[in-house]
């Protein structure tokens, strides 16, 4: 059985609606739970167009690396105890 861990802080959570006819009843319905602070509305693009300066930054950071310039975590805490060392 899976486990959730909570972080202090805000979460969010993103649903995504297949058709926006009922956007506007699921935004009124959310902000009526007790704890919401806020309900944003985006689009999200399908344009996965890789940009010229993406692909430099994806270079950048291939050759970064390659070169052992980057830090690894291989778990959220490992991720923590390396910004709590910062």
């Amino acid at each position: 059985m899976a486990t959730a861990t909570s972080l202090p802080g805000p979460s969010q959570m993103i649903v995504t609606l297949e058709a926006g006819a009922l956007k506007a009843d699921i935004k009124r319905a959310l902000k009526l739970i007790r704890g919401v602070a806020s309900v944003r509305v985006a689009n999200i693009s399908d344009d996965r167009t890789i940009t010229p300066a993406l692909r430099r930054s994806i270079n950048k950071a291939r050759r970064e690396l390659a070169s052992g310039e980057t830090i690894s975590c291989n778990s959220p805490e490992e991720m923590r105890h390396y910004f709590d060392s910062l």
